[in-house]
């Protein structure tokens, strides 16, 4: 059976036209996410995942546009789908969370005038039970008094709980995707392990798949059941969770793993990687990582293509390598 998802060489770029290339924010990614399967896309700000995500819903502002690859959901390319079909996609069979809930909710209606018109605008069921399934939504996301709730504003929330409510509105019609740009940076910590409990029942459950757009590598080794690390703009690991997590390859991915405090190095100053993450209009020769890597030898000037390793693949001539005892 294949992905429900599946991405191949997919390029975005911003600017160019008229014969001339643009800055690829995303280029030559390719994955693929499963019914029912959670992939955690990461990498530091700037690496492109919300790029990734937005493009995939085909929502990118000009001039940002798709220039390559190919976004096949459900056996249908639709990197090349009209914006009628688009429309139709969106909210209805492919959802997405926000980083920031003011870009779902609009300031001036009520969230129930807003859920409901979220519903009808896919199902045709009557106003009561489109605010039924709204009040539902609420309640499943931690919203207390979501019947009182409906009738207030944006502005009536906090960021935290304006976040949750975009979350239910994505949950609404239970779309075979959803894709959650950072979703639960703004929730405090017992709010945002129901969130993820939910995410996890939902793609248990209902078989959706999920692709989670964070910087946050516990909450992936949580909730994922895959991994794809990006850096300026490429991927540069892929590979099961739980493998990526406790033996990476790619000294980035190490460098991030290596970064999360830790309760069994009390004392000790945390690693960092040297440097930032380079502008994708100054992009070094060779592998993009080249200038913070430890690693880095005249090989690493020429660009490493992924290598695969059973069911991984990382982008390294240098991989890190466990020592076996």
């Amino acid at each position: 059976m294949s992905a429900l998802l599946q991405v191949s060489n997919l390029v975005t770029e911003f600017g160019g036209g008229r014969g001339r290339s643009g800055l690829k924010a995303v280029n030559d990614v390719s994955f693929s996410v499963d019914r029912g399967k959670v992939l955690g896309l990461v990498g530091e700000s700037g690496s492109g995942k919300t790029v990734t995500g937005f493009s995939i819903l085909r929502l990118l502002e000009r001039p940002g546009r798709i220039t390559g690859g190919r976004i096949l959901f459900d056996g249908t390319d639709i990197a090349n789908c009209s914006e009628e079909e688009m429309r139709n996609l969106r909210g209805k069979r492919i959802a997405m969370v926000f980083q920031d809930p003011m870009m779902t909710l609009n300031p001036v209606l009520t969230i129930g005038t807003q859920m409901v018109e979220a519903v009808q605008a896919h199902d045709k069921v009557s106003k009561d039970v489109a605010r039924q399934r709204s009040r539902d939504a609420l309640g499943l996301v931690g919203i207390p008094s979501p019947e009182e709730r409906l009738a207030a504003y944006p502005h009536q929330f906090s960021g935290g709980m304006r976040q949750r409510v975009a979350i239910a509105i994505a949950l609404l019609h239970q779309p075979d995707l959803i894709i959650a740009d950072e979703p639960t940076t703004a929730l405090d910590v017992t709010i945002q392990s129901q969130i993820i409990y939910e995410f996890q029942r939902l793609a248990e459950e209902s078989n959706t798949a999920v692709i989670w757009i964070t910087h946050d590598l516990a909450i992936v080794s949580r909730l994922a059941d895959d991994i794809a690390v990006m850096y300026a703009g490429r991927l540069v690991e892929t590979g099961p969770v739980g493998e990526v997590l406790t033996d990476p390859r790619h000294p980035y991915t190490a460098g991030l793993i290596a970064s999360v405090p830790s309760q069994n190095r009390r004392g000790e100053p945390l690693h960092q990687i040297r440097g930032m993450t380079p502008a994708i209009n100054r992009l070094p020769q060779g592998c993009s990582f080249r200038t913070r890597c430890d690693r880095a030898t005249e090989g690493c000037l020429i660009m490493p293509d992924l290598i695969p390793e059973e069911d991984r693949a990382f982008r390294c001539i240098h991989p890190v390598m466990k020592e076996v005892a």
